[in-house]
């Protein structure tokens, strides 16, 4: 799976390019928190990576003992999927970023936002389509003990 991802992220680093969220044209050059792409049910059934800017990697690298990130803190989470004929898809790129406080209660400040291949802004918090970022509160919201943050599984973490 690292090698397939390697052979992927000149492309998707390339596909997210967008106007829609900033993050999109970063990303690729922030700390890498998981070893090898893993599968998450919660988005999608695809295989992720896990990335942080410089804001966030402190404390999002104590994993399951971070209670509060700090705002400006950046979770970035490309994707990709392989079909049963072991050829591999871009997946969109989901990002999370803690905003300041009191600025969405109901997300714990948290935008939401999704990009396309294609770098097409499919919605985020408070904007484009936010109705259709709700999915990712409503899950997300399973998660209040860690700032509204699931983690990887243990065995993927660097």
């Amino acid at each position: 799976m690292k090698s397939l991802y390697d052979c992927l992220k000149p492309g998707l680093t390339k596909a997210y390019k967008s106007n829609g969220h900033w993050a999109a044209n970063k990303w690729a050059n922030w700390e890498r928190f998981s070893k090898v792409g893993y599968r998450s049910d919660t988005h999608g059934g695809r295989f992720v990576q896990n990335y942080s800017n410089k804001i966030g990697a402190k404390a999002y690298g104590k994993y399951d003992a971070t209670k509060k990130m700090p705002v400006g803190s950046t979770l970035a989470k490309p994707s990709f999927t392989v079909g049963a004929d072991g050829r591999a898809a871009m997946g969109p790129l989901f990002i999370m970023e803690k905003m300041t406080r009191g600025w969405n209660k109901a997300t714990s400040d948290w935008r939401y936002a999704m990009i396309m291949p294609g770098g097409k802004l499919f919605g985020m918090t408070k904007g484009k389509n936010s109705a259709g970022m709700k999915f990712c509160q409503d899950c997300h919201e399973g998660a209040e003990d860690n700032d509204l943050m699931f983690f990887m599984p243990e065995e993927y973490r660097r």
